[in-house]
């Protein structure tokens, strides 16, 4: 885990793993491990329950789906980019996600 921070306003832990390499199944399990830890051992009473946040280089959605089954907990994982797309690039994305 590289990042643990307390919200105030939502009452819980948001821990963050940065991944600069292709996600794996054991990644994802051990968030849900540190959830877990978070939830049993630092949570005091009001809190609510932690969020894991992993960003990563490359997703594959179909292995999140299946790594992530049965989970309770909340767990995001996202791509990141290292670079912004240039300006037609995202005027594209945007009228793409406009329609």
């Amino acid at each position: 885990m590289d990042l643990v921070f307390y919200h105030r306003y939502l009452k819980c832990y948001v821990l963050i793993d940065l991944k600069i390499t292709a996600l794996h199944h054991q990644d994802i399990g051990q968030m849900n491990m540190y959830l877990g830890y978070f939830a049993n051992e630092e949570n005091v009473e009001g809190d609510n329950p932690p969020i894991g946040i992993i960003l990563t280089k490359d997703k594959d959605e179909l292995m999140v789906e299946y790594a992530m089954y049965g989970m309770s907990s909340q767990l995001l994982v996202a791509k990141y980019q290292l670079y912004l797309p240039n300006a037609d690039d995202l005027r594209k994305w945007i009228l793409e996600v406009d329609e």
